[in-house]
């Protein structure tokens, strides 16, 4: 019998959607956030202001959040002129002053452009968040932004906190006397801190925060905040570990997780090089019981004499943080005592002659980092130290006085778009990874897993 060959019908790819502009979002006195008709959402670039579009924009991502800025007045696009100003009062309800609303990304995206504002007199610094322009179209919220990492690493859907309270609880029989799991039990419960529920949950990196000093002043510190105007969102870490207590900490995660990570230096701490004395007999105790298992520092690179010891001890990879690749934009945000941008150069250098995996944790800012002097500064610094990864991370500063900032040390160019600065960069160096997470060394050489299909951005 012959077996007649079924056909289905073809079926056309939908081509583009036409470009829609998005409604301005806006936020009352009591914090009420609604879409203001007859108005166009803008973001700022630097000294440009764009309108937002479903073309320039995403879906909000699961587990950003939306804040309304005091002190501020949103610049917005009036249908009725077609022009960009300044709408301080509700134009529906007389009287009822309005602010801006800007988007605090979850991770995984770099944002593209920041909310667009002015400031009232007298108007007091942002808090340490990152301040993503967004808009409403077609029943939800969209962000100015480009997805770099699509891993849920962080995804707060897969955090409930039965299963977090029921690790701690795991946790305390496994390692009952120690200290720095203690710490991370206060994390991971009272901060909210998803590197500290990942380590309850098994899964992922897990932190291993160490040191209680610092070598930088670093404008933007969550830990320890010297500006009365800013406050840390978290204390830093009271006392320090001793190598026992961070390698069993590090050895449970290991053992529990396949393609485990686990990292010094995190915001609840200074930098990890400064408590090397620890840590170097901790990596020794890891390696000395597995070899599996990555072994990560953030850090800021500053001390390349102590970190060689550490990377001939068993340290896989590190991540360097920079704001800037040129010296002056450096300096003038993270303040370094006692060290210069050379002597980061020199530990990159140390580290990738030593074959490890480096990468930078980049802190981008719309209008400083897609300037045309750090765009080609950034082809420059690749060309000379080709880390394997750049961590597109979002700056958690207020972003207007970072740009004034910076144009007082160096010079500052129209943008280029960060959606072109990540193209132009990709073309010319197509081996350069992007992402935001520290990637487990099973990676190191292959391009990171996608998303499951049932998890959006």
């Amino acid at each position: 019998m012959t077996r007649k060959k079924r056909r289905y019908p073809h079926k056309k790819r939908p081509g583009p959607q036409p470009s829609r502009p998005l409604t301005a979002v806006v936020a009352n006195a009591r914090g009420e956030i609604f879409d203001l008709e007859g108005f166009v959402a803008v973001g700022t670039d630097g000294p440009r202001q764009d309108p937002l579009t479903t073309a320039n924009t995403i879906a909000l991502p699961h587990g950003s959040e939306l804040m309304f800025l005091p002190d501020r007045i949103p610049l917005l696009i009036d249908l009725s002129t077609g022009k960009t100003r300044p709408v301080a009062d509700n134009p529906y309800v007389p009287g009822e002053r309005i602010f801006p609303v800007a988007a605090f990304n979850s991770p995984g995206v770099v944002l593209t452009h920041v909310c667009a504002y002015e400031e009232r007199p007298g108007a007091k610094t942002l808090p340490l968040f990152s301040y993503g322009a967004v808009g409403w179209q077609d029943g939800g919220f969209r962000s100015a932004a480009i997805v770099v990492d699509r891993e849920p690493r962080q995804d707060l859907r897969r955090m409930p906190r039965d299963r977090i309270v029921a690790g701690v609880e795991r946790m305390r029989r496994t390692l009952p006397d120690n200290r720095l799991a203690r710490h991370l039990e206060h994390c991971a419960l009272t901060y909210g801190c998803p590197a500290g529920k990942n380590f309850f949950l098994s899964r992922y990196e897990a932190p291993l925060p160490t040191s209680k000093a610092c070598n930088a002043r670093c404008l933007g510190c969550i830990s320890l905040q010297h500006d009365p105007q800013l406050t840390s969102s978290q204390n830093r870490i009271a006392f320090t570990p001793t190598a026992e207590e961070i390698a069993d900490v590090a050895l449970a995660h290991i053992r529990r997780v396949k393609k485990s990570v686990v990292s010094f230096g995190q915001g609840c701490e200074g930098d990890p090089l400064m408590a090397a004395r620890v840590i170097g007999p901790a990596i020794a105790r890891i390696r000395t019981a597995t070899d599996q298992g990555t072994i990560n520092m953030n850090t800021n690179a500053s001390l390349p004499q102590v970190l060689a010891p550490l990377l001939d001890a068993g340290l896989d990879s590190i991540r360097v943080s920079m704001n800037s690749v040129r010296e002056a934009c450096y300096h003038a945000y993270f303040r370094p005592k006692g060290y210069r941008f050379a002597h980061v150069l020199e530990s990159i250098d140390t580290a990738l002659a030593k074959g490890r995996h480096v990468a930078i944790n980049y802190l981008n800012c719309p209008g400083f980092t897609d300037s045309p002097e750090e765009t080609a500064a950034l082809s420059v610094f690749l060309e000379k130290h080709p880390v394997h990864l750049i961590q597109w991370r979002n700056l958690n500063f207020d972003p207007g006085r970072y740009l004034k900032m910076m144009r007082r040390v160096a010079p500052l160019g129209p943008p280029v778009g960060m959606d072109q600065l990540l193209k132009m960069i990709r073309k010319r160096f197509p081996d350069l990874k992007y992402g935001y997470f520290n990637p487990p060394k099973e990676h190191f050489t292959a391009a990171p897993p996608a998303a499951p299909e049932d998890v959006d951005p």
